[in-house]
């Protein structure tokens, strides 16, 4: 079997690894990075379990092969340790079993990123890109105005 050497821009650390051409983000990631919060779900980009960000936008890693991700800024779950999102997730208990959150916090991260004024219709379309099936949105849409209420206050994401 081939494999390519890649180097990865992955939370802002360079991260080189063997890869097939055919081996998709999602399971790079996961093995051999060891960035497991990124998870697998439906594998056709439907559920979110997996987003992503790279270069500052929401991506599905189960849609990408890891060789397009070369000289792209990625950011996971990992790399946003301690963000005001996470903190404003656990705050309003905008989860149940977990599963789907980090792909959540991802892009919630995101669209505050890209509309920190964001009104109720461009947060629930921005939710729809995911799916959770343990419980509704409505902790995750209180967690996204909290941030937005920090932010609003000189508060730093």
């Amino acid at each position: 079997m081939y494999k390519t050497e890649i180097t990865l821009d992955v939370n802002n650390e360079q991260r080189t690894v063997y890869v097939r051409n055919a081996d998709l983000l999602l399971d790079v990631l996961r093995e051999p990075l060891g960035l497991t919060g990124a998870k697998p779900g439906c594998l056709n980009g439907d559920c979110g379990t997996c987003t992503i960000e790279v270069d500052g936008e929401t991506m599905k890693a189960c849609l990408m092969l890891a060789v397009e991700a070369v000289g792209k800024k990625i950011t996971t779950i990992e790399g946003l340790k301690g963000t005001l999102v996470q903190g404003a997730f656990i705050e309003k208990f905008a989860f149940q079993c977990g599963y789907c959150t980090p792909g959540f916090i991802i892009n919630c991260h995101t669209l505050l990123q890209k509309y920190p004024s964001a009104d109720d219709t461009v947060i629930k379309d921005w939710l729809e890109s995911n799916i959770c099936r343990c419980t509704g949105y409505q902790e995750i849409e209180e967690a996204v105005k909290a941030v937005q209420d920090q932010l609003k206050n000189g508060s730093r994401e």
